[in-house]
Formats: C-alpha cells, sequence, structure tokens
C-alpha cells in the first residue's frame, strides 16, 4: 500500500511526492546522482534535489496506447515479470489529501507545453557563444545542381607549404574550446558565461575577420598567409583529436571583385566530393536581403589534396589533407558564411517540429514526445505519424523507423528527413495511404548535442554514437539507449518492416543504402534487399541500387 508523503525531517510535499513517484516508473532515479554530477547544480534546469520535473513532465505526456505505449514500457526497468503495472492511475491532492483515480482516455493529440518542450540549446559550459548568430533564409533553386567542372585549365601547380601551424604566423582569428578541458563537464543555455572577446587580427583594414562561436559553427583559427589568402584551421570534434569535415563560419571585411583564396589545412579523409565536382557553400547577407538568394554553390580552381603536415596522436605518421578554392564576394560591407553542406541546427528542427504540431490538419496524425534528454540536456525528439484507428479489432498496423543525424557533420540526412516528414504528412493520396497501412517512428535527430556544438561525427562523450548500439550505457548514450529499448519493445508487439537510419557520405555520390550482413539467413538475405530494390526501380534518376552494400558487420 502507498504510504503517501512522507513526515518529519524529509518532507516531501505533494507536488514532489508524485514526481518522486511517476520518476520511479521511468527509472530516472537510479541515474538522480549521475544527473546531479553532470548538470550544474541550481540552475533554471536542474534542480538540487535531483530529479528534473521537467523532463517527468515531458515524458509522461498522455498517449494513446496504439501509437506510444512503448516509451513508457521501455523506460521501466522492472524484472518482475509477476508485476502487475497500470499507467492508468492517476494521484492528485484535494484539500491536502491524496486522491487515487483513474485518468481520463488517453489522448493522442493532447498539446505540450512548448516553453519547456522546445527549450533553447544547451551548450559545454566552457563554450563561448555570440548572441547575434546567424539567421538564414530558406530558399530553393529553380534549377538542379551542376556539378563543378574544372576543364582544361585546372591549375595543377606545386603547393605551397603550409604555414598556419607556425610559431609566427599571422593569426587574425584563433578559439581555443576544444583544448580547455579534456571531457564534459556541464551544460548550460547559451554557453559559458564568459561574453566572448573580440578577436586578435591585424590593424589593417583589408584583413578579413572570422568567427564561428554560433550554433553548429565550426572554425578553430584563421591565419593570413597573403594579401587576400588565408589558411584555415577546424575544430576537432569536441574532446577528441579527430574528425574534421564539417566547417561553417563567418567572413566580413571582404573586397568585392577581390579574388580571395582559402584553404583549409587539416581535413583527414584521403579523397572528398570536392574532387568530383562538388564546390563549398556561400551565403551573402545582402544577397538574401535584397534578391532573396540564400545558399548558392561558389569557388573555382576547387582541390583537394594531401599536404606535408603530419597529424596528432596515434595518427602521427599520417598526414593533414588540404582544401582551396578562390571566390570574388559580390558586395562592400557584406556579412558572408561558408560551410560544407546546407546548415541544419538543432534549432532550425525545433522551429520544424513546432510547425508540424501547430498545424492545423497535421497535429491530427502526428505526435510528438521527447524520446530522452542527452548529456547536456539537449531533447531528443520522437515523432509518431499514422491516422488514428477507427477499428479497434484490426490487427497491429505494421511500423517503420526512420531516424536521422547520429553524425552531425552529414547535414544532408537532415534535409531528407524533412522531405520524408513533409511528404508523410502530406495531403496526397500515398500520403493518406501510407498513414492508414503504418504507423511511422521518426526521431530527426539523434545527436543534438554534436549538432550544437558543429562536431561532424561524434557525441559530447567523444565518442561515434553509431558505434555504440551494443552498449548498455544509458547515461553515457542516451538517445542509442532508448532507441533501442524502443524497438525492442515494438518488436514485441507489432511488425517493424523497416528500419532506415539516414546518412551522408564525404566520398560516394547518389543516393543508396546499406544493409547488415546475413549470408547464413536467406530470407533475411532477400528481405532486406526488397526495399531498395524497389527505390531503384521507382526512382531510377534518385537512386543508384548498384551503390548499395549488405556487408554491414554487427559492430557498426
Amino acid at each position: 500500500m502507498d504510504e503517501g508523503p512522507e513526515h518529519g525531517d524529509n518532507i516531501l510535499t505533494p507536488y514532489k511526492y508524485l514526481m518522486k513517484k511517476h520518476a520511479e516508473g521511468y527509472d530516472f532515479h537510479t541515474a538522480e546522482k549521475i544527473i546531479q554530477s553532470i548538470f550544474s547544480p541550481g540552475n533554471e534546469k536542474w534542480d538540487n534535489s535531483g530529479l528534473s520535473a521537467e523532463i517527468v513532465d515531458n515524458l509522461s505526456l498522455s498517449d494513446d496506447q496504439e501509437y506510444d505505449d512503448d516509451i513508457d514500457s521501455d523506460l521501466s526497468q522492472s524484472d518482475n515479470k509477476d508485476e502487475t503495472v497500470t499507467t492508468q492511475l492517476e494521484l492528485s491532492y484535494h484539500h491536502g489529501k491524496m486522491v487515487r483515480r483513474l485518468r481520463e482516455p488517453r489522448d493522442l493529440y493532447t498539446g505540450v507545453d512548448e516553453s519547456s518542450f522546445f527549450a533553447p540549446p544547451r551548450w559545454p559550459i566552457e563554450m563561448q557563444v555570440i548572441e547575434n548568430g546567424p539567421n538564414h533564409i530558406d530558399s530553393t533553386a529553380n534549377t538542379l545542381e551542376k556539378f563543378y567542372n574544372p576543364g582544361s585549365n585546372r591549375q595543377q601547380s606545386s603547393h605551397k607549404p603550409v604555414k598556419a601551424f607556425d610559431s609566427d604566423a599571422d593569426v587574425v582569428y584563433l578559439i581555443r574550446t576544444g583544448s580547455m578541458v579534456r571531457h564534459f563537464i556541464r551544460s548550460n543555455v547559451g554557453g559559458s558565461a564568459i561574453k566572448p572577446s573580440e578577436q586578435h587580427h591585424t590593424s589593417k583594414e583589408d584583413v578579413l575577420s572570422f568567427e564561428s562561436r554560433f550554433e553548429s559553427g565550426n572554425l578553430e583559427k584563421a591565419v593570413r598567409v597573403g594579401p587576400y589568402e588565408y589558411e584555415l584551421i577546424l575544430s576537432n570534434d569536441l574532446y577528441t583529436h579527430k574528425h574534421t569535415q564539417w566547417y561553417y563560419f563567418r567572413v566580413g571585411n571582404a573586397i568585392p571583385g577581390v579574388e580571395y583564396t582559402f584553404t583549409i589545412v587539416n581535413l583527414t579523409k584521403s579523397d572528398s566530393l570536392y574532387n568530383h565536382g562538388m564546390q563549398p557553400l556561400l551565403y551573402s547577407e545582402l544577397d538574401a536581403h535584397q534578391n532573396g538568394i540564400g545558399w548558392i554553390r561558389c569557388g573555382y580552381d576547387i582541390q583537394y589534396y594531401k599536404n606535408e603536415i603530419n597529424r596528432e596522436g596515434k595518427y602521427k605518421n599520417r598526414t593533414y589533407y588540404s582544401l582551396t578554392w578562390k571566390v570574388q564576394f559580390k558586395y562592400a560591407n557584406d556579412t558572408c558564411y561558408f560551410a560544407h553542406c546546407y546548415p541544419y541546427t538543432y534549432s532550425k528542427l525545433q522551429q520544424y517540429l513546432q510547425q508540424i504540431i501547430n498545424h492545423e490538419n497535421k497535429k491530427e496524425f502526428c505526435k510528438l514526445r521527447i524520446l530522452c534528454q542527452s548529456i547536456a540536456g539537449n531533447n531528443v525528439y520522437l515523432m509518431t505519424i499514422t491516422s488514428p484507428s477507427s477499428n479497434s479489432l484490426a490487427k497491429p498496423k505494421r511500423t517503420v523507423i526512420v531516424t536521422a543525424r547520429v553524425h552531425p557533420g552529414e547535414v544532408n540526412s537532415s534535409w531528407v528527413m524533412k522531405g520524408f516528414i513533409d511528404y508523410i504528412t502530406g495531403s496526397t493520396d500515398d500520403a493518406l495511404l501510407l498513414r492508414e497501412m503504418f504507423i511511422f517512428k521518426i526521431i530527426p535527430m539523434i545527436n543534438p548535442d554534436g549538432v550544437i556544438v558543429g562536431n561532424y561525427r561524434c557525441s559530447l562523450i567523444g565518442r561515434d554514437l553509431n558505434r555504440t548500439y551494443n552498449s548498455n550505457l544509458p547515461t553515457a548514450y542516451p538517445p542509442v539507449y532508448h532507441i533501442r529499448k524502443l524497438v525492442q519493445k515494438l518488436l514485441k508487439e507489432r511488425e517493424v518492416i523497416i528500419y532506415c537510419d539516414i546518412h551522408g557520405h564525404s566520398k560516394k555520390q547518389n543516393s543508396f543504402m546499406y544493409g547488415c550482413e546475413n549470408r547464413l539467413n536467406r530470407e533475411l538475405w532477400l528481405k532486406e534487399r526488397i526495399f531498395p530494390s524497389m527505390m531503384s526501380k521507382n526512382a531510377k534518376d534518385l537512386f543508384s541500387y548498384s551503390s548499395c552494400k549488405f556487408k554491414v558487420q554487427k559492430y557498426k
């Protein structure tokens, strides 16, 4: 029998008592000490008393048993198979007395408290973040992007020695976030409380200004090696000594019509799509404001090549690679951005999800909730999309699971995910039929921490989450742990016909799929090839079956 709130020295208010009992069902009591050690005591999100009522509130949103009971039972860690568990009992207080009653029938479409559900990004406390980050417009090109063709005039001259690592280099921009601490300590909205200081640069008026201390930004150092030539060093994934590929930074004080050369000198991959027609992306704030033009491909004399600088740590016997390109800016007094791929930040995802759940029609068949929180306290969202069941005796719908952005720098996966959600929530006959036939479980951003800080591959643990699916450490890899529990629960209740995890590839063209290695099971061997085969036949100009592989090992 439940004894109710305790009395005496350790008084629990009715609210705290309810939260404590509710949290026990989600196993948050076992992680209380770990949570306290990660997050700063007394801040607005995490209370010194341990439990985050906000998390519990968000995770306990009422839901439909057909749709989201999997989350509730996934988070329950009871090993007693004979134990009777109910989620229909509701505790309330009336005139100071606890009252037990059955909750109202579940409502799939209950709204959420947006003030907490879409909390702003949380950063490691050592990271300085500028107050006014980028605010890009969304624009769609009228024509497909063309491959850059260097033609016969491509320069093959010998490459200049790298100067960015020299002690006497002319440094015009430098941040040292990655070398300040060796591991994640705790997080805060807005990062460090210390306001970013002015960056060192020469007094010459023709020197470019650089900035990357904004969401998803990545640039550690800029060195001027010529009047209009700059060498750039990217930040490693936070708390690691590797994984440099993603870049996203701001440039100002450019002279229009002048040819500038930029060279990133610490890339690690032996080949790149930049050698096969890809160009960097450029965004001009003046072009966006005056002409409605957003991100465009830019640059010429683009080369990706091996340089003479040795890498750090266990890779010291290998050298870095360089990416160089030339560009001319159109406007004076403009602020421009360069990026490896069209940026898609955590905040942009939140804005998009808000539009979905507030849409007059889409909110009728879309349910958004929090699967878990990352170690920095950022929300990992789970979206359920399906038409409400009209026949309670009908066979349980089959499930399709789609996830994305486990690797933060593979930004194209977020754009593919957005396109998928737009389609599946659309009004076409095919979309209506798919919602009638299937339940879609969608996790649009597995690794929000890595996305926020501008990592290419890792989370704030310094590990590739895509290599941790065999781990049983929910506090170290919460998104992966809860995704696995979700899948396990779904498999017990209904058929999961597809699990699709969307990635991007830095060296291969086209769209394709990778599948698991099942040489000993002929049925599975055939099953995993059916959907890619259908894709190739129905979208020959968009999908390449010949690029698919079905030999992905278990550790991947």
